[in-house]
């Protein structure tokens, strides 16, 4: 019988090679599906280091077997929550339960950060993203909060009472 090796996560500046190839297949998936090109969506993609450095973000990339299959960020959205971005599995990689296991491990971080909440906002053609987050105890708000930066038309929350912190 064979074991699963489990995920190990760790923490990467945007910029670290362990980040590159989910970037960079992010790019092509959010081209393929909103437009745009992917040199475009990658530039844009990587526009804002800042926002995913400690100690109010991160940016955690989960390893199997020394190789990177998911990974995502969290940036502060104000005192008392986090905003999840950039979530992202290897397209070979999904159906795993690797985005559920990343989503536990940035949970774990932004609470051991402070923050009592989760927000975030996706696309309206990522129906497996939009699932994932409901299937992770995420509560669908009726329309995004107010915000000064990017925002997209389906907005979840998720209060992080109970979450174990490393």
């Amino acid at each position: 019988m064979t074991v699963a090796t489990p995920l190990r996560f760790v923490p990467v500046e945007q910029d670290d090679p362990l980040a590159e190839p989910l970037l960079a297949e992010l790019a092509v998936e959010y081209a393929q599906r909103y437009g745009g090109t992917v040199e475009g969506v990658a530039r844009w993609l990587r526009s804002a280091p800042a926002e995913f450095t400690p100690p109010g973000g991160g940016l955690l990339v989960g390893l199997l077997d020394g190789r990177p299959v998911t990974g995502g960020g969290f940036c502060r959205f104000d005192e008392t929550t986090a905003e999840l971005k950039r979530i992202w599995t290897d397209s070979r990689q999904r159906q795993r339960g690797h985005a559920r296991a990343l989503l536990a491990a940035l949970e774990a971080e932004i609470a051991t950060r402070g923050y009592r909440r989760v927000y975030l906002t996706t696309g309206d053609r990522q129906p497996e993203a939009e699932a994932l987050y409901l299937a992770a105890g995420y509560t669908r708000l009726a329309q995004p909060l107010p915000s000064e930066g990017e925002v997209y038309p389906i907005a979840f929350a998720k209060d992080l009472d109970g979450v174990v912190t490393r």
